[in-house]
């Protein structure tokens, strides 16, 4: 809660020195009640009126990433009880969304916020912004880089931009593959493992345009940074 001066003037209403000669006239109101120089509100809950008016305060936009684990589905509530990424990032400080999804097999950077503004630049085809994913696969496994750079369409006929894949581990009986698409069709890259004859065991995002996952750990989140938000809409 904060002294109600300086909620007047964070709002843009007026300077606190202003604010404080409203309160000593009676013109400021809480809940219905005259408001005295000194009180405290709090803008989420409390009602506060100039003359009668309500006050309407700024909401901050939030943006943040979350690495998404095995397990969570990318939703703000499930009908069968299942995990959400809501609950995981229920301490934010307000309601966020998705931007995009991950589903519930797989795991990595995901990005949330309030802004819907944001969200909408982000997820619009126009945009283009490269998603990488690390996938562990098995099954035949010669050549397979060049069958899954070679895809122009999935099993039911949409168009899809090549992929870029590369090999970041090789073991015996499997490999792990960075594949890096920029459209973002549902459960895309393991469609892809399917018609390259591979069987997906682990899919990670590790990137989405100029932003990475890194050392986050698995279930925890954190804010972006201006500069993040910035190179992200001009990735």
């Amino acid at each position: 809660m904060d002294r109600i001066q300086k909620l007047l003037s964070a709002a843009g209403v007026c300077s606190r020195r202003q604010a404080e000669e409203f309160l000593r006239n009676g013109r400021v109101s809480v809940n219905g009640a005259a408001a005295s120089l000194g009180d405290r509100a709090d803008p989420e809950t409390d009602r506060i009126t100039l003359d009668g008016r309500p006050v309407r305060f700024p909401v901050e936009k939030l943006y943040l990433m979350l690495h998404k684990p095995r397990g969570v589905v990318t939703t703000l509530s499930d009908e069968k009880g299942r995990p959400s990424v809501a609950e995981l990032v229920s301490g934010c400080g307000g309601r966020v969304y998705p931007v995009g999804r991950l589903d519930m097999d797989s795991e990595g950077l995901l990005l949330l916020t309030s802004d819907g503004a944001f969200a909408q630049r982000l997820a619009h085809p126009s945009h283009r912004m490269e998603k990488e994913y690390y996938v562990t696969v098995t099954g035949r496994l010669e050549g397979c880089e060049a069958r899954l750079a070679a895809l122009t369409a999935l099993e039911d006929g949409s168009s899809i931009t090549p992929a870029l894949v590369r090999t970041v581990a090789a073991g015996k009986g499997r490999r792990v593959l960075s594949v890096v698409i920029c459209q973002g069709l549902n459960r895309q890259v393991r469609r892809m493992c399917a018609l390259a004859e591979l069987r997906v065991e682990r899919l990670v995002r590790v990137r989405e345009g100029s932003l990475e996952l890194g050392e986050l750990p698995p279930g925890q989140w954190r804010f972006l940074t201006a500069g993040e938000r910035e190179r992200l809409l001009g990735s």
